[in-house]
């Protein structure tokens, strides 16, 4: 092994990428970055019934969309079984493991003895010395159960647990497939990993991974465990608070650049700045800055962050980000109204935190449907929408000072106030009581639209 540093992340394709799996990505992927090494993916395929291909393409794009690309092919765990079984034969040849031959009955009644003394079940061992049998078996690795082991991680500092809780783990199923413990080990080896970032709910894997490591007598990678992300309430988070997976925030249109960096300081942090770009990220990010303690989800914060990305960035690629956001999640918008939300692009980026919110801004663009208002507009409101158009029949552009000219002319002639004027025509324009000003409505129409739609409802 040299002395390159190589990380991976290792997700299973059984569902889309979590919001905490994609920060361990990101926080791998940073380190590698950081010290010049490789950031490899590993797609830990070995269940076969709860691995989709579907998954995996969405796991790929997703990390893809987040800019956490690999440097290397991803690589597929199940290409290594054979592999692993090599390495369980020879754990079973050099003692460190032993064939199990106990039945699920037999287990059970074991598991029902702890439970009636309330104690946490550690499997007996009682296969340890027995002989060879021709009835069904598994493969355990022959734990250490003597004193202490201690584990300098990264992040948490040093860690001791006692020998005793570590029970003979199953590395070799009965159907002769590998376990997670078994596979991730050596593939952690064969990939040449030299540090294992990932979340501190694997402590317990990294004492089994440790002791195969140890008796292959493989050197012993850098371990770092962090924290797991609650929800506002402390509580572990799960699909009820929300958004879980990434896909759940780009579809209520976050930026990938804004939750990147949200997911950057969720559990991370340097000084006191909150805003990095992708060179700043790289530069400082480190383990040193990484707490002890989980951090809490908040959904509020990712808004606000990226609001100031999108009122920050170039308008050209949040334009872009825009259109590769509807294309994705809303119906078709047809060129022509594309072409007036990108000619007044910052009337519908005022005031918005999300790609959605500049959706639903300039939705009475391409989305108009004409709507009862007799219950919304007054006889007496609806003669000042004729004059207005009275005036407006023989204007030809939309030029802002003209029609603001004409607003003030019908105010003053049918002696009321703005609001009086204003609240009608956005109502027959747009087909809501919220949304642009009057100004700005008429310029991102364009007269010719203005006429169309008040002769409409007139």
């Amino acid at each position: 092994m040299n002395n390159k540093i190589v990380v991976r992340f290792a997700p299973s394709p059984t569902g889309p990428l979590h919001i905490g799996g994609a920060r361990t990505a990101l926080f791998n992927w940073l380190f590698a970055k950081n010290h010049e090494g490789k950031c490899l993916l590993r797609i830990e395929d070995t269940d076969k019934e709860r691995s989709k291909k579907e998954y995996e393409k969405q796991i790929l794009d997703t990390l893809d969309w987040l800019g956490i690309n690999p440097d290397e092919k991803p690589f597929s765990q199940s290409l290594n079984l054979k592999k692993h079984i090599e390495i369980a034969e020879t754990l079973l040849k050099n003692s460190s493991a032993y064939k199990c031959y106990c039945t699920t009955e037999e287990l059970e009644q074991e598991k029902k003895s702890s439970r009636e003394k309330n104690l946490p079940y550690i499997y007996s061992g009682k296969c340890r010395n027995k002989g060879e049998a021709k009835r069904p078996f598994i493969i355990r690795f022959k734990s250490n159960q003597i004193g202490t082991e201690e584990l300098d991680d990264l992040v948490q500092g040093k860690i001791t647990i006692s020998n005793s809780t570590i029970e003979d783990f199953v590395i070799v199923r009965t159907d002769g497939t590998p376990t997670y413990q078994l596979s991730a080990s050596v593939d952690d080896f064969l990939m040449n990993i030299t540090h294992v970032i990932r979340g501190d709910d694997h402590k317990i894997n990294t004492f089994k991974q440790t002791q195969i490591f140890k008796a292959m007598e493989w050197p012993v990678p850098r371990y770092a465990h962090i924290p797991l992300i609650h929800s506002k309430e402390g509580k572990k988070l799960s699909k009820r608070d929300g958004a879980a997976t990434v896909e759940d925030y780009e579809k209520i249109g976050i930026l990938p650049e804004s939750l990147r960096n949200y997911l950057l300081r969720l559990g991370w942090s340097h000084k006191d700045k909150e805003i990095f770009s992708l060179e700043e990220s790289i530069k400082l990010f480190n383990l040193d800055g990484v707490g002890k303690s989980p951090s809490k989800l908040d959904m509020d914060r990712i808004l606000s962050i990226n609001e100031t990305y999108m009122k920050n960035s170039d308008r050209k690629k949040i334009f872009e980000n825009f259109c590769d956001y509807t294309k994705k999640f809303k119906d078709p918008i047809d060129k022509e109204f594309l072409k007036k939300i990108e000619d007044n692009f910052l009337v519908f980026l005022n005031k918005a935190k999300t790609l959605e919110n500049i959706y639903e801004n300039a939705k009475f663009i391409f989305n108009y449907k004409k709507i009862e208002f007799s219950d919304l507009i007054s006889e007496n409101e609806k003669k000042i929408i004729q004059l207005f158009l009275q005036k407006i029949d023989k204007v030809s552009d939309s030029n802002v000072e003209k029609i603001k000219a004409i607003i003030d002319e019908v105010i003053v002639e049918e002696k009321i106030k703005f609001k009086d004027f204003g609240q009608p025509i956005r109502i027959v324009l747009t087909g809501t009581k919220f949304a642009p000003s009057i100004t700005d409505i008429i310029q991102s129409l364009g007269i010719g639209e203005v006429k169309r739609r008040i002769s409409l409802y007139l």
